[in-house]
């Protein structure tokens, strides 16, 4: 009960004008206590330093198992003592919903009211959850509920200037209403994930077209149809820079002279064109199990759902632009969700630059410390371990094949689980976590496998995964979200084993991984396999010197040095790109909003599609 006047005394003088930051030392305090009496968890001062950074309005590095969790309560309860809500986005339901409910005793304690965001949730739900004092949820449902109450906003306001024109007497103010209550604190969990990672994929609301559904619907099928036999060089060319597909003369010959059904044949031949370049494009680059899942929906009708190339985990909710989704749902056979044109429209940049107060939190921000404070303004703190590591990094090995990088990767499992660490072992795609998988079964070795196919089971898999003599076999998904505790009979052993299969498109996604083992001081090991058949040196070096340095076969030992050089290099270039991408996205999209506002329209929601 003195902890919740002493909270309230607090908000009084939030209220009447005192800056939060002379409020700053009695509101840690409170909350420190608070968290000691509710969930037998006292701040670390390392997690008050890194609380004091997230207030300033910074990124906090901090590594894997520091409990960032709990060190997000410290910002979220100060900015919450001016009535106008704190947010925290993290990057999917089941961490908003875990996170608001393991820490509602201590903000409860206090005297604050949580909420959190759910996908199914209603309209009313969300209005109740954003009228909290402290909202957990995702940034994609944040995004789409702004989006939603402009598009409400703007309906209601033409109703009611059509009723003062009718003579009538106004707006009433009945049937819907808006559910955010404004933009004021935001603090972003897995900060690069999503301020990052996502800054590409715009979130979009579509608006109802379908006049030419049936003739769109078919083509796709009819482009599907024929995808797959087009031959490179002969029919299409790959643009090196660009990445564009597009048809040669022979190509498009080819198109015309496919036999088509009736629908198809209203279509231009331009638009042919179109829809079998991209057709080519999905069936070379967009790998079932890969860069997505086939799954059934909420109707019971199967749908195409992104694999997050960055997390490993279900996008849900996301699609592919410019048809590409659709090209995808036609390949494999499934109902084709038409392109609906575009109602409303806003980046992730955009959603979090809208925030006067921003902050973020993540195991590995310093290699994009650049980008975040010219982006968000966010400089990037790196917070000190509360114990010292005892990581310690095994000499990197290289191989000519994926085959005979495997089986090393295999041997070295074996060899580990037999002295009973855990192991933990981190693909970059799910065919090849079950490829791993059933070269553990073979040789009888008990594992489980952690991917986006299995998500349902990701805390329990993940926690578990520092049992003795527990073999997991993860996505990226496993470096995210959930702490690994060890068994007290592994630390004499040497600690957790972490294996790392091939290098991701950026390298704090590998640092992600790592931070698995040795966490809070405990001992751990890790070791980076690579092999000349890596996606990454496609992707950084370019196809031809990728397939020269393949011929080469297993000539690699003595050589592992320069190799690995090699890979690192090319994933600083696959970096490099991304950062390109990211920033031609954010100029286009000024302009595109400059130009809009000149002209009086919303840059929300006069969107061209």
């Amino acid at each position: 009960m003195l902890l919740r006047k002493r909270s309230l005394a607090l908000r009084y003088r939030a209220m009447a004008g005192e800056r939060l930051g002379s409020l700053l030392p009695e509101g840690y305090a409170l909350i420190r206590e608070a968290g000691r009496r509710a969930l037998k968890m006292r701040h670390y001062d390392v997690q008050i330093v890194g609380g004091i950074s997230l207030f300033e309005g910074c990124v906090a590095e901090m590594q894997t198992g520091e409990g960032k969790t709990l060190t997000a309560t410290l910002p979220l309860y100060l900015h919450s003592l001016l009535g106008k809500g704190a947010h925290l986005a993290t990057v999917n339901d089941y961490l908003a919903h875990r996170d608001a409910e393991w820490m509602r005793p201590l903000f409860e304690l206090l005297g604050l009211t949580v909420g959190v965001i759910q996908t199914s949730d209603d309209q009313t739900s969300r209005r109740k959850s954003y009228g909290a004092d402290v909202t957990y949820g995702t940034a994609k449902e944040f995004g789409f509920d702004f989006l939603r109450d402009r598009l409400l906003l703007r309906a209601q306001n033409r109703v009611e200037t059509e009723m003062l024109g009718d003579g009538g007497g106004g707006f009433s103010g009945s049937g819907d209403q808006i559910v955010m209550r404004g933009t004021h604190f935001c603090l972003v969990d897995e900060a690069d994930s999503i301020l990052i990672d996502e800054a590409r994929t715009p979130l979009i609301i579509g608006s109802i077209e379908d006049t030419v559904r049936d003739q769109i619907v078919e083509t796709y099928r009819w482009a599907a149809e024929h995808g797959a036999n087009y031959v490179k060089e002969d029919d299409y060319i790959i643009d090196p820079e660009t990445k564009q597909y597009e048809l040669t003369a022979r190509g498009r010959q080819r198109v015309r002279a496919l036999p088509k059904s009736d629908l198809v044949r209203t279509m231009g031949l331009v638009d042919l064109y179109e829809y079998t370049e991209r057709s080519i494009k999905v069936h070379e680059e967009f790998l079932l199990d890969r860069q997505y899942v086939v799954r059934p929906g909420d109707k019971g009708v199967d749908e195409i759902v992104i694999v997050d190339e960055f997390t490993g985990r279900l996008a849900e909710g996301r699609k592919w632009r410019d048809g590409i989704h659709q090209a995808i749902e036609a390949k494999q056979a499934l109902e084709i969700s038409v392109p609906t044109g575009q109602a409303a429209r806003i980046t992730v940049q955009d959603l979090f630059l809208r925030y006067p107060h921003l902050a973020g939190m993540t195991g590995t921000a310093a290699s994009s410390a650049g980008e975040l404070r010219k982006i968000y303004r966010t400089p990037v703190i790196r917070v000190p371990t509360n114990q010292p590591p005892q990581r310690v990094q095994l000499a990197d090995r290289v191989f000519g094949t994926m085959e005979a990088k495997f089986e090393a990767i295999v041997g070295e499992i074996q060899e580990v689980h037999e002295t009973g660490r855990p192991v933990l072992v981190g693909t970059r795609s799910i065919d090849k976590s079950v490829i791993l998988s059933a070269m553990l079964e073979e040789l009888g070795i008990e594992h489980q496998v952690l991917n986006a196919n299995n998500v349902e089971q990701e805390a329990e898999i993940v926690a578990d995964a520092g049992e003795y003599g527990r073999v997991t076999v993860a996505t990226n998904m496993a470096g995210r979200g959930t702490d690994v505790k060890l068994d007290s009979r592994i630390e004499s052993e040497g600690g957790m084993h972490v294996i790392c299969t091939e290098l991701h498109d950026a390298a704090r996604i590998d640092r992600q991984l790592i931070g698995r083992c040795g966490r809070q001081g405990d001992r751990g090991s890790y070791r980076q396999y690579l092999s000349l058949d890596d996606d990454i040196l496609k992707g950084g070096l370019g196809l031809k010197k990728a397939e020269r340095m393949k011929e080469q076969g297993t000539r690699v030992e003595g050589s592992v040095d320069r190799y690995a050089a090699l890979f690192r290099k090319a994933q600083l270039k696959v970096e490099k790109k991304h950062f390109r991408d990211r920033m031609i996205l954010l100029h286009h999209e000024k302009e595109r909003k400059k130009m809009q506002r000149e002209i009086g329209q919303d840059p929300y929601l006069d969107t061209p599609d």
